[in-house]
């Protein structure tokens, strides 16, 4: 009979150890994960003030941005070195946060990021200027009859790495950021016009997408271009389906809410339902399991922020379980954390090869994973 009651207790023992969370399930500590990396970031600022800098003037703004709206103050290092090297970018005479001599193909998304880290900044008196300089030269930037682009031309409407560039939906997401950070009204004209480029992004067929190849796939999803005909980033064959993917499609309800979409319309409840169907933060949904982390930084810093904006603390997938986004978020960043508390995609496209531009983007991500005050 001992020996069965012993039996037992170790039964029942063993039923408790496994019913209790291991320490892997421990939910992670948002302020610990946000300071590892704020200690990287100290450790990797070059002596310019900035990061990365001799491979793109553009990281400092999304590094920046990060650590400001992660609460850095702007006094601290290296926030303050930060924004000083923002600072020796402002180009006065040209409008831009691109340097005296920047490179043509640059401008837009380095004085988009490099707008954000001055409001984040939080010193209006300081910064208005240059601010309100800025936006007024990227409205320039967009693609419209000034560029002899009439409504009917997919280039409308859109913003490209410049105003000669092909317009795409990335670089639109960050110019439409950087305007509403900027205070510029949801009404105005540059907000309606990318309404109608980014609206052809989507693989939906009506009266927004008349594109011939709207309704191939008409499941919802943004892809990277609607311009000459459409483009993908889902493959590199130049023949491949333009499949969507999460990147661009958070991206894409993002962007119609800034222009005042409604979130009841046919285009913003096509796009959640995709999502909600491809919801996860393993992957950027809608790559090929062989790119399933192309692009997955940048992918989570424009989840979390167009989860936040549509102002729910919980996000139901398409089987009606309700998801934790911030948590989940976290909980994925956390788990992919360094040492040294950076990040790092080891599918270096795009730059996220780059520690210091991954890290900017996971604090841009994190700074939407903290819990509302007041809420749950």
């Amino acid at each position: 009979m001992k020996k069965f009651g012993v039996l037992a207790v170790l039964v029942g023992l063993a039923a408790t150890v496994a019913a209790m969370p291991s320490p892997q399930e421990k939910p992670a500590d948002w302020q610990a994960v946000v300071g590892k990396a704020v200690g990287y970031l100290k450790a990797t600022q070059d002596v310019n003030g900035g990061w990365s800098t001799a491979k793109n003037i553009g990281v400092t703004g999304v590094v920046t941005t990060g650590l400001l709206q992660c609460g850095v103050s702007p006094d601290d290092a290296p926030a303050a070195k930060g924004l000083a090297y923002i600072e020796a970018l402002i180009n006065p005479k040209a409008g831009h946060i691109a340097g005296t001599d920047p490179k043509v193909g640059l401008q837009n998304y380095v004085t988009s990021v490099n707008l954000m880290a001055l409001v984040a900044a939080k010193r209006d008196a300081k910064y208005q200027p240059a601010v309100k300089n800025a936006a007024e030269f990227l409205k320039k930037l967009q693609w419209d009859d000034g560029e002899g682009k009439a409504t009917a031309d997919d280039y409308y409407g859109g913003a490209g790495y410049d105003s000669k560039s092909r317009p795409d939906l990335s670089n639109t997401q960050f110019f439409l950021d950087a305007l509403r950070d900027a205070g510029v009204s949801q009404d105005d004209p540059a907000f309606k016009k990318a309404t109608v480029f980014v609206s052809r992004c989507q693989n939906l067929k009506g009266e927004h997408n008349d594109r011939p190849w709207a309704g191939k796939i008409n499941d919802g999803s943004f892809i990277y271009s609607a311009a000459g005909g459409g483009s993908t980033k889902t493959s590199d064959a130049p023949d491949a389906p333009l499949t969507g993917y999460g990147s661009m499609t958070y991206a894409g309800v993002k962007s119609m809410i800034y222009a005042g979409v409604a979130k009841d319309d046919p285009r913003v409840k096509a796009a959640l339902g995709w999502l909600r169907k491809n919801y996860t933060t393993d992957a950027n949904p809608g790559m090929p399991p062989q790119l399933s982390e192309r692009g997955l930084y940048y992918y989570y810093h424009t989840m979390a922020k167009t989860l936040d904006l549509l102002g729910d603390d919980t996000f139901t997938d398409d089987k009606g379980t309700k998801h934790d986004w911030r948590a989940d978020l976290l909980a994925a960043l956390a788990k992919r954390q360094k040492p040294d508390g950076s990040w790092s995609n080891p599918t270096d496209r795009w730059l996220e090869g780059d520690p210091n531009l991954v890290t900017g983007y996971a604090m841009m991500a994190l700074s939407h994973c903290q819990r509302p005050k007041g809420g749950k």
